[in-house]
Formats: C-alpha cells, sequence, structure tokens
C-alpha cells in the first residue's frame, strides 16, 4: 500500500493541491485540506473499483472535503477568502510590470465574479479549465452526467460573462467621474 500511495502522491500531488486551492484560496486551509484527502485515500483505497480514472477518483474525493470544508464555514466571506498573489504563480515569462498589473487585474475580477457563481458553477469552472479535465472526466470527478456538466458550464459561462461585463462598467463608470471631477 505505501509504494501505491507514494505513487498517487508523486501523480496527483499537484492537482489535488491546486483544485483545493482554486476553491478555498488559503494556502494553509489547501494543506489541512490536501491532508484530509490523503487521510480518506488511505482509508478508503481497498474500495477504489478503477471504475473511473485514479485523478478523477481523488478529484471526486476532493470535492467532497472542499464541500464539507464549505458546510463548516459561517459566511461566504471566510470561505472565499484572498488570493495570495505571489509572483511565483504569475509565471516565468517575466513579462512588463504594465502587463502583470493588467493580468493581475483582470484574473482578481475573474475571480471575484466567481465567488458570484454557484458552488456547482464554480466547480465546473475549476475543474473544466483551470484543471482541464474534459467533460467526460469532469462528470466522473462530480459524480454527475455529462449533460448536467455541460449544462453547468453553459450557464456558469454565461453567468460569470455577465458578471465581469457589469464589474468591468461599473470600473468605467468610476473612472468617468473622477475625470469629470
Amino acid at each position: 500500500m505505501d509504494s501505491v500511495f507514494e505513487e498517487l502522491y508523486e501523480k496527483y500531488h499537484d492537482d489535488i493541491f491546486n483544485f483545493l486551492f482554486y476553491m478555498v484560496r488559503n494556502r494553509e486551509q489547501t494543506e489541512d485540506l490536501v491532508q484530509e484527502v490523503y487521510i480518506k485515500v488511505l482509508r478508503s483505497y481497498k474500495r477504489f473499483k478503477g471504475e473511473s480514472s485514479e485523478k478523477t477518483w481523488l478529484l471526486s474525493i476532493a470535492r467532497h472535503v472542499a464541500i464539507d470544508f464549505f458546510r463548516k464555514q459561517k459566511s461566504r466571506q471566510q470561505k472565499l477568502g484572498k488570493l495570495d498573489w505571489s509572483e511565483e504563480q504569475l509565471g516565468d515569462g517575466q513579462p512588463l510590470p504594465e502587463e502583470i498589473a493588467i493580468q493581475k487585474e483582470e484574473i482578481q475580477l475573474m475571480y471575484r465574479c466567481l465567488e458570484r457563481c454557484t458552488i456547482d458553477q464554480q466547480l465546473v469552472i475549476v475543474l473544466r479549465f483551470i484543471q482541464s479535465l474534459s467533460i467526460t472526466e469532469t462528470a466522473e470527478a462530480l459524480g454527475w452526467t455529462e449533460s448536467k456538466v455541460k449544462t453547468t458550464q453553459h450557464r456558469a459561462l454565461k453567468v460569470l460573462k455577465k458578471y465581469m461585463e457589469e464589474e468591468m462598467e461599473k470600473g468605467r463608470g468610476q473612472r468617468e467621474k473622477v475625470s469629470v471631477e
């Protein structure tokens, strides 16, 4: 079991950590949740039937751990904290400072708007576009039909676009007020 666990850890630790980090947006909390995932993996590996890939099985466990975490939170603000925008997350391409600032603002806007989406919509966006899972893999990880994933994704993207347009319009209006005054 130790070698199997080590192999799972080596292959999928980054995916699990990133998935949970995108959901809870707090590094310390993510580390605690990752530990919970591995405890559940150790306890339930014998029941894993191989009907889905190991990755989708692990992400499904991580999803349940994240949902349990959200249920324990007292308010939406506590469960959806601020991102740690450290330089290491921006990449190694060494873009210009202006490009970094614009990219950071756009990403922060997207995450602010994503927080306004339902938990199901957030899960689908994170799995499909941040974790790059296919529709089939996302359905397996969430225990949904492919049709439900497609529908939720369509609605999530539509709502996310609407929220982002609203936020951008607010930003334009505030800039115009400042320049008029």
